[in-house]
């Protein structure tokens, strides 16, 4: 007879781990499937973690280079020693996928390592890396097996020369010359990562800006900051084809009806990602998929059209986010508990972790433009902070949007020092729809980089902020 579980989750990563480890929580039997031999999907594994381990140190290695001298730190032969950086990220990885196989041990989830496919009615057969199969039955089946790079026709993967994000973590040397296809927040971390440890990096982007969904202000500032860092932009521009020549990758382009060529020994290709689901058996169970993109169907308790079985993360479409997936992971689980529970996803923040830091919550202020109502706009500089000047990290600044009529928070965006942290306040005021001079009215304390938000809200709601 079949394994039973009430639930069994088809992926391992932060969508499926946490409704897996939240079901459990609740008293349900849980098991779970992914083909990795460690758990933590794409993000844990090959994604989140690992990009912020190197992009930390990275932006240690220009600190050492050319920023503790402004601090009277004398520091010389500052060197790199990549192999002991990747050592380093790949700790970073262990540290936290073993941590999960804990809370799975704690919790009693069972895990399978293998590829699930659906098979029936509550059922999904585990096939194992040795060819042998299991079946398991549940009360309800979660598909959260995430998404892929995207590929380009233009530029099949080759895995060495032409590569996703995956081989870009890991290069066994910094690349003479990076070309970088694709100027999303991706493409953007990578490239950094690698021009601070030495390359020339040329990004080249279809559309004519870069970070497209990100407020068209802040987008122009993060180019300017990154073009000053060493990065070379070349925008409108359509990749017609790459060929290897002699070690070096040729990619013939098109920009405005003129033909350009650039020559890199290693091209990253990062215009996005897309949905996991071949081989599940979807067709087969009846589950329907949207006609762009490819995305599973859900509805507002993830419910596909074929019965019992559910879908969340990168498989259900935007924001394809790890923190997006972990709220779903956490809304399904709780449904099933019967709680009513369901995810805001006008609160949902993102983040680029470039230097500065960008991030994002609500309306950009060309989303607000479209919709026709009045509202204010708020800025205050991170040169004006006096935490930042302490720092050193005077560059960007937080851009508040509010209603003109009711003064609610309609978008709040952050370009400067550890906006990733500071964008936590604004996703709290915004999901209890709060308004700017809520946010300028709570004691920040001083001297801190949050004062930079308050006084944003103060300029949006009082007209002006007391610092600047």
């Amino acid at each position: 007879m079949p394994d039973r579980f009430d639930l069994v989750v088809l992926g391992a990563g932060p969508g499926g781990y946490v409704a897996a480890i939240r079901a459990a929580q609740l008293g349900m039997k849980v098991a779970t499937i992914d083909s990795r031999a460690t758990l933590g999907g794409t993000c844990l594994n090959v994604g989140c973690i690992p990009s912020k381990a190197l992009l930390d140190s990275s932006e240690l290695m220009v600190l050492a280079r050319s920023e503790l001298s402004r601090h009277g730190i004398g520091v010389q032969n500052v060197t790199l020693d990549l192999a002991a950086m990747m050592a380093r990220k790949d700790r970073v990885v262990k540290g936290l996928v073993d941590g999960i196989a804990h809370l799975f041990k704690k919790h009693r989830i069972s895990h399978f390592q293998g590829t699930g496919r659906l098979t029936g009615q509550g059922r999904v057969t585990v096939t194992g890396s040795d060819g042998k199969s299991t079946t398991l039955e549940g009360a309800a089946l979660l598909l959260a097996t995430g998404s892929d790079p995207a590929a380009l026709p233009t530029l099949p993967f080759d895995g060495t020369h032409i590569v996703g994000s995956t081989e870009a973590l890991s290069f066994d040397r910094v690349p003479a010359h990076l070309i970088v296809v694709g100027a999303g927040y991706i493409g953007l971390e990578l490239g950094s990562v690698w021009a601070r440890l030495g390359a020339k990096v040329t990004v080249l982007e279809f559309l004519p800006r870069i970070l497209g969904p990100t407020d068209a202000e802040i987008a122009a500032l993060v180019q300017k900051s990154l073009t000053k860092q060493g990065l070379t932009f070349h925008l409108d521009t359509e990749v017609l084809d790459a060929k290897l020549q002699g070690g070096q990758v040729l990619v013939r382009a098109q920009s405005q009806g003129k033909e350009a060529s650039f020559h890199g020994d290693r091209v990253l290709v990062a215009v996005g990602r897309r949905p996991r689901t071949a081989g599940l058996g979807l067709e087969e169970a009846g589950v329907v998929l949207t006609d762009r993109g490819g995305f599973v169907k859900v509805n507002e308790t993830f419910q596909t059209s074929a019965a019992g079985v559910y879908a969340i993360g990168d498989l259900i479409g935007n924001p394809m986010l790890a923190h997006k997936a972990m709220e779903e992971g956490v809304a399904f689980a709780e449904q099933r508990a019967g709680q009513a529970v369901r995810v805001n996803y006008a609160a949902i923040p993102s983040v680029a972790y470039t230097w500065p830091e960008v991030s994002s919550v609500g309306l950009t202020e060309e989303q607000v433009k479209e919709t026709g109502k009045p509202y204010r706009v708020g800025k205050f500089p991170f040169a004006a902070s006096g935490r930042a000047r302490s720092m050193g990290e005077t560059e960007g600044l937080v851009k508040v949007l509010a209603d003109a009529g009711t003064d609610r928070l309609l978008g709040v965006h952050i370009l400067g020092p550890r906006a990733s942290e500071l964008i936590a306040e604004a996703v709290t005021a915004l999901e209890f729809a709060g308004s700017a001079e809520d946010v300028a009215r709570i004691c920040h304390a001083h001297p801190t980089l949050s004062e930079a938000v308050a006084e944003a809200a103060r300029a949006a709601f009082a007209g002006m902020p007391l610092h600047a």
